[in-house]
């Protein structure tokens, strides 16, 4: 027996599992020194729980697409950042227009829903022509051949937004109706954070939804456990792989908009560090799940927001703030060592109803 664990792990296996063991180590102690000193209050911890929600929530909204996608082609879509970038860059100027007649703030609901519905059609669009341009003649090609085009797409994507739209940041009107605190529970709550959270967990409920209850998220998952056979029993796969990639799409177009809503500006180059915490975040959950991909997305948007204060503060890291994305990009190491299918780890085709 332990000849044969010799024989199957290696000396750098020891390495990195001695490495992410150090990681771990430090991220316990630091946690124990900061809740020991006591520098942070219940209502900050609270504040910071919620700031993470709200992240996780747009990071799992824009993780589904990378997770769908995958299910069903086996492929990273890399250019779903942009897919996530060209819907709410190019509602802003609706919304612009919108706030410049004195409609937006006069029906703030239905300016909204006109915003949201035309960032969705243009992620959709984006992410349609995405699937019949640059990946439908690369099914069946060596995976690292859609890869390599899906990162190209990516920039085609970048500066083609830029020439469209120019290189200045671009700033959504505030929305009176969004101003202000709810309480709930004792707990203030922006008004603009419960909306941001309830609406993507409302989202994330429909997605679901639609995969595990209709008859066409039957036929995506039969697709995803077999494009062949799911052919011969009569599905069209060509049909189901570009819902699919309209599905990413529209999930991608509305986490743009409540992106905005948040953080307000928007440019071209808006979706490159968003995307790739949402890709963690696929990871994370265990790609190609969609309860997956809600998972990730809400655990690493609240480690991203209470990681800083709790794991850092404690091991006195000046400016801790300033390494959130690292402590984001970590977890996703960490993941990869010691489970690389990640928390769930369950394909689309496997996913429980």
């Amino acid at each position: 027996m332990l000849k044969r664990w010799r024989q199957t792990v290696t000396f750098m296996d020891i390495v990195v599992w001695a490495i992410g063991g150090l990681i771990g180590v430090a991220i316990v102690y630091g946690t124990i020194q900061t809740l020991r000193a006591g520098e942070y209050s219940a209502e900050q911890w609270i504040n910071l729980t919620i700031d993470g929600l709200k992240l996780g929530g747009i990071y799992a909204l824009i993780a589904l697409g990378y997770t769908v996608v995958y299910g069903i082609l086996r492929m990273i879509n890399f250019a779903h950042s942009e897919v996530f970038m060209s819907g709410p860059f190019t509602a802003v100027f609706l919304a612009m227009y919108l706030d410049k007649i004195d409609f937006y703030n006069a029906h703030p609901i239905i300016s909204l829903f006109l915003v949201t519905l035309l960032s969705a059609a243009v992620s959709v669009a984006v992410a349609l022509l995405l699937e019949r341009v640059a990946y439908r003649r690369l099914r069946y090609a060596p995976r690292l051949v859609p890869l390599i085009t899906a990162i190209g797409a990516s920039f085609f994507l970048q500066y083609t937004f830029r020439g469209f739209y120019g290189n200045d940041i671009e700033t959504y009107p505030n929305l009176d109706a969004l101003k202000g605190i709810w309480t709930i529970g004792g707990i203030d709550i922006p008004r603009t954070d419960l909306v941001v959270i309830i609406a993507g967990f409302l989202m994330m409920l429909l997605l679901y939804g639609i995969v595990q209850l209709t008859k066409t998220g039957k036929a995506m998952r039969a697709v995803s456990e077999d494009k062949d056979v799911a052919a011969l029993m009569g599905i069209d796969v060509d049909r189901i792989i570009v819902f699919t990639f309209g599905l990413g799409g529209a999930s991608a177009g509305v986490a743009g908009v409540l992106y905005a809503l948040l953080y307000s500006n928007v440019h071209f180059y808006m979706g490159f560090i968003p995307g790739l915490k949402a890709f963690t975040a696929a990871v994370l959950g265990g790609i190609g799940n969609v309860v997956g991909a809600w998972l990730g997305g809400t655990l690493l948007g609240v480690i991203e927001t209470l990681g800083p204060s709790l794991f850092l503060s404690g091991l006195g890291i000046p400016a801790a703030d300033q390494l959130k994305d690292g402590i984001a990009f970590t977890i996703l190491v960490l993941i990869l060592i010691f489970r690389p299918t990640g928390l769930l780890g369950e394909r689309l085709s496997r996913t429980k109803a």
